[in-house]
């Protein structure tokens, strides 16, 4: 008896050993693809249990497949699943849940840690601040991040500031990297123009404030990483919206998606027209955007998009301070007799793949493209471009320990190469007339980088890193080559080495401190060199600046209140300024320095926040920046300007918001953005005034069975009916300073959404 008894324990033990079985896999975040470290993997009702790594990896032995696995981390929704299902379901997709911004995930510095944890100053905009306002534009929400400021002079034509670095551009952005999914988002003359995207098809922004040389090269003002709308894993679904509002809004959009453990692809066609509030300020813009992702091991990941947009809005032009008192509906009278309006047709293919080759070694890679044609009818000259633009960024990364503690060193680099035909016309009333200057510039830009991340005893993270920047202009005025020999002109930029060095501490699990150290440079760009009045202003020298950076940022009661404060000292020399010439042509030149010191700060207070209420959530929030920032050194002609305030930088911004969202589907958002007066020349005699602006958004959402969802909404800006210029000529000559920005206006729309499947 004692013998049988022995063989059956033996058997069952055996038998036991045989079944457990080693299972792995890996923890993706659904709407970012991104991994999550630190998820907690158990089996339910056993203590046994392991947390992923850094890459979001797991192992863990599994007595029986019937037990079940719970997957769970702080800020997204819990998943259970069966042995017998991971085994065939490597890739786990959590969805994120109504909790702490704090937990989500930062890209940028190619670290992909929690923002408590990212020694820098970044500011963040998820689905859910971009869906506060209208999917029209992304101003608003870009806005109410400290210190950052977008501008609409006229319908579609934007200039994006981070903490004064851009507003001095004519049009578009510079002193700014910006990326689309990880590829470069530039135009072959060195401007972004950001009218471009459609603010739908977006789905993410980090916006990275301050010289960010040591992993994004040449940049004085910071990195804007945008990442499109993805399909949701194991969904399919087709979408359609539109919207309507003041002064001939109306906005169509068409959506197909498809997600799955392997693969995700979607594809989104957005019409957008405006008669405009102004004179000759209508907009018409057709986007289609393509986008998908490949899985096919946990290892490695294939990445696509193409995105074509085809876009016309009218030029008003800006008005005196008379005229815009009077009317500031009106357009400037050679505006409207010159036809003046720009027609921008671009594409922009990227394609990205990620592999991890084991625990410790990792790489990423880009491809991408640029092509676009303008059209550019202007009072004294109509321009004709067509743009070409490709290039490559690679970065590859070794994880590992030192003394127990993770470190991490990431080496990479990225190139361009741009070339650009410009043709220069007199405007025959919105007709290329006779030909003034045909020019050819080639551009060649890239950087090397490199970057070494540790933890170190006591809680502290320490990151050094730098990039070495070259960048080189080649212009033909072929219009000349005939009757000279010296048609050539070349502009090389000396390489630049731009250094980062900055140390967080983690003081508790709520609260961390961090500093840095940064350098960055910024070149002058095409149509700086060689502005429409037919001139190469080669002289014109890069901006270089150093920033010194200290902040605090965390949570307390309950992670009810969250709060980010900074404050930076930073110092440009050579900054460039531009002016307009008689003839309405923005010309450039260096102005010796400027020095700018700001605070920015960030504060939330979540009354309720929980999916199972009948009140899922009630938030009141407020950023705020202060900007002193001064001209130093700078002498014009006879003029010194000399401790004058920067032109076009407001010293205080300060905003509010409150938002409410209810278990039926009722949700409510209001905002309030209050900007000081501003100076618009360098001499500091004239200033745009101050202004408090309202707005509000409301709707609901609701599942109308189980295929169908709906959302019906509408809203109101500028609900106070103020009048201001938003996008200002700065030193404009003539007095023509003011871009008037839309009164009381309103909109309403509708979406829907099928489900074909949803897993």
């Amino acid at each position: 008896m004692k013998i049988s008894l022995l063989i059956l324990v033996l058997s069952f033990l055996v038998s036991a050993s045989f079944a457990q079985r080693q299972y792995s896999g890996k923890v993706i975040a659904a709407t970012t693809q991104q991994p999550l470290a630190g998820a907690s993997i158990s089996i339910l009702g056993a203590s046994d249990g392991t947390i992923t790594n850094d890459k979001g990896y797991f192992s863990l032995t599994i007595p029986s497949e019937e037990d079940t696995i719970v997957i769970s981390i702080v800020g997204y929704f819990p998943k259970k699943l069966k042995a017998a299902v991971l085994q065939n379901t490597r890739l786990i997709y959590l969805q994120i849940a109504d909790k702490a911004l704090q937990e989500v995930v930062i890209s940028g510095y190619a670290t992909n840690r929690p923002i408590q944890q990212t020694a820098a100053s970044v500011g963040l905009l998820t689905p859910r601040e971009l869906e506060r306002f209208s999917t029209t534009s992304l101003v608003p929400a870009l806005n109410t991040l400290p210190g950052v400021r977008m501008e609409e002079r006229a319908t579609a034509s934007y200039r994006l500031s981070i903490r004064g670095s851009s507003l001095r551009a004519p049009f578009g952005v510079r002193n700014v990297k910006m990326y689309l999914n990880d590829v470069p988002l530039v135009e072959a003359n060195g401007t972004l123009p950001v009218n471009l995207i459609d603010a739908g098809t977006i789905g993410r922004i980090e916006v990275l404030k301050g010289p960010a040389g040591s992993v994004y090269g040449a940049g004085t003002g910071g990195t804007v990483r945008l990442e499109t709308i993805r399909p949701n894993a194991g969904e399919s679904s087709l979408e359609s919206s539109y919207l309507a509002g003041s002064y001939g809004l109306r906005r169509y959009t068409a959506t197909a998606a498809t997600g799955s453990e392997k693969s995700g692809f979607l594809v989104r066609y957005a019409k957008q027209q405006l008669d405009g509030y102004r004179q000759q300020s209508a907009m018409d813009r057709d986007a289609v955007l393509l986008t998908g992702q490949l899985y096919p091991s946990d290892k490695q990941t294939f990445s696509f998009h193409g995105y074509f947009t085809d876009l016309y809005y009218q030029l008003p032009g800006a008005l005196t301070r008379e005229q815009y008192n009077a009317n500031p509906r009106a357009a400037r009278q050679i505006n409207i007799d010159q036809k003046t309006s720009l027609s921008l047709q671009g594409i922009n293919l990227g394609m990205g793949h990620q592999y991890q080759f084991n625990e410790h070694w990792s790489n990423n890679t880009a491809l991408f493209g640029v092509f676009s044609f303008l059209d550019n009818p202007f009072t004294t000259d109509y321009e004709r471009n067509a743009n070409q633009s490709f290039g490559g960024r690679t970065q590859t990364t070794y994880a590992t320990s030192i003394s127990d503690l993770p470190a991490r060193f990431t080496l990479g680099g990225e190139y361009q190469h741009s070339f650009v035909n410009s043709r220069h016309y007199e405007n025959k009333v919105g007709e290329p007339g006779k030909l003034n200057f045909d020019d050819e510039v080639s551009t060649d830009q890239g950087f090397v980088f490199a970057q070494t991340e540790t933890n170190l005893p006591g809680n502290f993270i320490f990151t050094l890193g730098a990039s070495l920047n070259f960048m080189r202009y080649d212009l033909a005025r072929v219009s000349d080559a005939d009757t000279t020999s010296n048609y050539r002109n070349e502009k090389p930029i000396n390489p630049q080495f731009s250094p980062r060095i900055a140390l967080l501490k983690v003081i508790n699990p709520n609260l961390s401190a961090h500093g840095s150290i940064s350098t960055g440079f910024s070149p002058p760009t095409d149509s700086e060199i060689r502005p429409s009045d037919g001139s190469f202003n080669t002289r014109l020298q890069p901006e270089r600046g150093l920033n010194y950076e200290l902040g605090f940022r965390g949570s307390a009661l309950q992670q009810k209140l969250s709060f980010d404060l900074v404050g930076f000292w930073f110092k440009l020399h050579e900054t460039i300024v531009s002016r307009t010439n008689p003839d309405g042509i923005v010309i450039f030149d260096n102005a010796g320095a400027t020095r700018q010191q700001g605070i920015e700060a960030a504060l939330a207070y979540t009354f309720i926040q929980n999916a199972n209420r009948p009140v899922k959530l009630f938030k009141v929030w407020s950023t705020y920046a202060y900007s002193h920032f001064r001209f130093q050194d700078y002498v014009q002609n006879d003029a010194d300007y000399s401790g004058n305030k920067l032109t076009g930088t407001p010293p205080h911004v300060w905003l509010m918001g409150l938002d409410f969202e209810s278990q039926f589907g009722l949700y409510a958002n209001v905002t309030s953005n209050y900007t000081s007066k501003l100076p618009l020349n360098d001499a500091n005699t004239v200033y745009a005034d101050s202004y408090l602006l309202l707005g509000a958004r409301a709707g609901i959402r609701r599942q109308l069975c189980t295929k169908w969802q709906a959302e019906l909404y509408g809203g109101i800006d500028n609900a106070l009916d103020k009048k201001y210029s938003l996008g200002n000529d700065l030193n404009g000559f003539g007095g023509r300073y003011f871009q008037a920005a839309p009164n009381r206006n309103y909109y309403a729309g509708v979406q829907l959404k099928f489900l074909i499947k949803n897993k």
